[in-house]
């Protein structure tokens, strides 16, 4: 299996914990949105709902990320 992250950045933005707030969605200092049952990841849209626009390649590193389609 490979690895779901390919760099020291995507480790960063996918695995921070904050202490305020419980959800990814609702903290401002959260980027990058990982859903590990499906393998894919997204940008996350702070809009007060849990919207993500998924990526299929690191923002950081530019590698392939698993669970993307291959559009």
């Amino acid at each position: 299996m490979k690895e779901a992250i390919c760099c020291e950045s995507m480790r960063y933005h996918t695995s921070n914990h904050c202490d305020v707030h419980t959800s990814p969605f609702d903290c401002p200092d959260r980027l990058i949105f990982h859903r590990e049952s499906t393998g894919e990841f997204g940008i996350l849209i702070h809009d007060g709902g849990q919207p993500y626009v998924r990526i299929n390649y690191c923002p950081w590193c530019g590698r392939k990320l698993p669970g993307g389609d291959e559009r």
